[in-house]
C-alpha cells in the first residue's frame, strides 16, 4: 500500500508542478506583460503539454505515463539550464543571440539575486523528472 501511495503522490505532484509552471509562465507574459524570448517559447512548448498529459494520467491513475513524460521533461531540462546560464554567465550570451522579441539574457525577475524565470522552469523540469523517476523505481520493485 505504501508503494501505491508513493506512485499516486508522485504523479499528482508532477502534475501540480506542471500546472504551477504553466500558470506562472502565463502570469508573467499575460498579466505582468513580460515578452517571452525564443528559449522561453521552447520551454513553454515542452511544459504546456505536460500539464495536460499529467492531468489526464493523474485522474486515470495511469502510472505508465512516465514513458512519455520523462523524455519530454528531459528535453525541457537542458533548455532551461542553458537559458539560465545565458542570463547568469556573460560568455553564454554570445553563443546564440536571440533575434526575435526579447533577448534571452534579459532578466525580468531576479529574486534573491539568482531566481529568474528560466531558473523556475529548471526547478519545475527537475521536480517532474524526479517524480517520474520515483514512479519508475517503484514500478520496477514490484
Amino acid at each position: 500500500m505504501n508503494k501505491i501511495k508513493i506512485k499516486q503522490f508522485s504523479l499528482y505532484f508532477a502534475w501540480l508542478v506542471s500546472i504551477v509552471a504553466t500558470l506562472g509562465s502565463l502570469y508573467f507574459s499575460e498579466i505582468r506583460g513580460f515578452i517571452p524570448c525564443e528559449l522561453c517559447w521552447y520551454q513553454r512548448i515542452v511544459m504546456y503539454p505536460l500539464s495536460l498529459i499529467l492531468g489526464i494520467a493523474t485522474f486515470k491513475n495511469d502510472w505508465s505515463v512516465k514513458k512519455y513524460v520523462l523524455p519530454i521533461a528531459i528535453i525541457g531540462w537542458p533548455i532551461s539550464l542553458f537559458h539560465y546560464l545565458e542570463q547568469k554567465i556573460p560568455g553564454f550570451a554570445e553563443i546564440k543571440p536571440c533575434a526575435n522579441g526579447a533577448p534571452c539574457s534579459a532578466e525580468y525577475i531576479n529574486w534573491l539575486s539568482f531566481i529568474t524565470i528560466p531558473f523556475l522552469a529548471f526547478i519545475a523540469f527537475s521536480l517532474i523528472i524526479i517524480f517520474m523517476l520515483l514512479i519508475k523505481s517503484e514500478t520496477k520493485s514490484k
